[in-house]
C-alpha cells in the first residue's frame, strides 16, 4: 500500500514524489526506484544499513526496544514453549502447525537426514581443516546432484527442498565433526528428535544404541530457535542475492554458509571463547577493557554490541539462563570461563564508554560457553549456527522465489576511480 508520498527537490527545483510503502510495524520505506531516472543520482548507503532490499513477512526486529519476533510471535514465547522443528515449520509456512501437521513435518525432516555417502565424504580434507569449508564443498556437491531434477517454479519441489535442506545439514555437520575427531560417522535414528539426533551423531557410537542427554538436547533446541532467523543479515541477504539469479537453491544456501563463516557474523561466538581465553583471569579484565577502548589496539571485546540491537539482545537473556542450566548439569557451575564472562559483563555494563555506545551482551556472548561445556570444539560453533540458520535461509529463499515482484539483485556504486585514461604500450611503462 502506498498512501502517501515523499517529495524530493533536486537541482533547478526539479521535484519528485516518491511513494512510501507502509510496514505493518516498524519503519516505513521510501520507494526510490525512479530516483536515478528522474534526478540522475543513486542513494549511498555503505553496508545497506538503512536500505530495505525486499518485502518480507518472516521476522521482525526492533533494535531499540530489544524485540525479536518470528511471524509475529515473540522469541521469548517460542524459546519457552516451542521446539526448533516447530519453529522451522512456522518460518517455512507462516503459521504454527497442528499436532498432526507437526508430526508429519518432523518425520519428513528426520527421514531427510538419511544422506548419500558422497555428500559426507570428507576424506580429501585434512583433519584440521575448518568444518565450514567441508560443508561448503558438500553443498556444492548437492547442487550438482539435484541440478537437473529440481524445478524452481514448482511449489512441491520448493517445499521438498526446504525439508531436504533442513534434514541434510544435520548429517553433513555431523560428518564434518566426526572427520575432525577422526571417528566413524553415526547415522540418524528415526525415533529420536532433531536435536537428540544431533547429540548422538556427534558423540555417540551407534544409531541403534543412542546416548541421551535431555538438558543438552533442550539447550541446543533453544539455541537453534534463537539462531533460526534474524531478518536481512549478511548471510540471509547473501542467500537472497544469490537466489535472485535463479541459481540452484543448494548453491544459494552455500553462499549463506560462506557469509556466515566470517568472524564478524557467525564466527563471533568462536571469537568470544578465544577472547575469554586470552583475557585468562578476572584480574585481567580492566586491562583488556582499556585495550578495547584504545582505537590503536587490535584487541576487540567480542560478544558485545550488535548492528541492529541498541538495547540488550533479547536472545542473550534467554541463553544466559540456559547456560547456567547446562553448566550445572555437567558439573561446571563454578566454571572459571563462566565466572570470567559474568564478571566481564558486569564491569562492561557499568563502564560509561560501553553504556554510551549501547554495547550490551549479544547472542554470541553465552552461546559459545554452552557449546564448550557440551564438548563441542570452537571450530564447530559456526557450524552449529549454520545448522539452525538453514531454517531461516530456506524460508527467505522460498519467500523471494514466490514473490512475483522479485528481480535479480544488482546494487550500484559510487565510482571514484580514474576516467578516460590512455592505454600505454608495455614497452613504454
Amino acid at each position: 500500500m502506498t498512501e502517501k508520498k515523499f517529495t524530493l527537490t533536486g537541482d533547478n527545483n526539479n521535484s519528485s514524489e516518491l511513494p512510501v510503502h507502509h510496514a505493518s510495524i516498524g519503519h516505513d520505506v521510501i520507494n526510490i526506484s525512479k530516483l536515478a531516472s528522474e534526478h540522475g543520482v543513486f542513494t549511498y548507503d555503505i553496508g545497506f544499513g538503512t536500505t530495505a532490499c525486499c518485502e518480507s513477512k518472516i521476522t521482525y526486529i526492533d533494535g531499540d526496544k530489544g524485540i525479536l519476533q518470528y511471524r509475529g510471535i515473540p522469541i521469548e514465547q517460542l524459546a519457552e514453549k516451542s521446539s526448533f522443528v516447530e519453529v522451522a515449520y512456522l518460518l517455512f509456512f507462516g503459521e504454527l502447525p497442528t499436532q498432526s501437521q507437526l508430526s508429519e513435518f518432523e518425520q519428513k525432516v528426520i527421514n531427510a537426514t538419511e544422506c548419500d555417502s558422497k555428500f559426507i565424504d570428507f576424506s580429501g580434507f585434512d583433519k584440521n581443516a575448518h568444518p565450514m569449508a567441508m560443508i561448503l564443498s558438500s553443498l556444492g556437491s548437492m547442487a550438482a546432484h539435484y541440478n537437473n531434477s529440481f524445478d524452481i517454479n514448482d511449489k512441491v519441489s520448493r517445499e521438498e527442498f526446504c525439508i531436504n535442506m533442513l534434514g541434510k545439514i544435520l548429517p553433513i555437520a555431523s560428518a564434518a565433526f566426526k572427520h575432525t575427531e577422526e571417528k566413524e560417522f553415526v547415522r540418524s535414528n528415526s525415533k529420536l528428535s532433531y536435536c537428540a539426533n544431533l547429540i548422538n551423531m556427534f558423540f555417540g557410537n551407534s544409531a541403534h544404541e543412542p546416548i541421551e542427554n535431555e538438558i543438552a538436547e533442550k539447550a541446543i533446541d533453544i539455541l537453534f530457535i534463537l539462531h533460526a532467523d534474524h531478518e536481512q543479515n549478511c548471510s540471509t541477504s547473501s542467500v537472497r542475492l544469490s537466489g535472485s539469479s535463479g541459481v540452484n537453491p543448494y548453491a544459494a544456501i552455500a553462499s549463506g554458509i560462506a557469509a556466515l563463516w566470517g568472524p564478524a557474523h557467525g564466527g563471533a561466538n568462536e571469537a568470544v571463547i578465544n577472547m575469554l581465553e586470552e583475557i585468562g583471569t578476572t584480574d585481567q579484565i580492566l586491562k583488556y577493557i582499556d585495550k578495547a577502548k584504545d582505537k590503536n589496539d587490535p584487541f576487540r571485546l567480542m560478544g558485545f554490541g550488535h548492528r541492529v540491537y541498541k538495547n540488550y539482545d533479547p536472545r542473550a537473556t534467554i541463553i544466559r539462563k540456559a547456560c547456567h542450566d547446562v553448566l550445572a548439569s555437567v558439573g561446571q557451575e563454578d566454571s572459571p570461563l563462566l565466572e570470567l564472562a559474568q564478571e566481564l559483563e558486569k564491569i562492561a555494563l557499568k563502564d560509561e564508554y560501553f553504556k554510551s555506545k549501547n554495547l550490551y551482551p549479544n547472542v554470541d556472548f553465552y552461546s559459545g560457553i554452552i557449546y564448550k561445556a557440551l564438548n563441542i570444539p570452537a571450530t564447530m560453533f559456526t557450524v552449529m549456527f549454520a545448522v539452525a540458520r538453514v531454517a531461516g535461509w530456506v524460508s527467505h529463499w522460498k519467500e523471494m522465489v514466490e514473490d512475483p515482484t522479485s528481480r535479480i539483485g544488482r546494487p550500484r556504486q559510487l565510482y571514484t576511480g580514474l576516467f578516460d585514461q590512455e592505454y600505454k604500450d608495455i614497452s613504454d611503462r
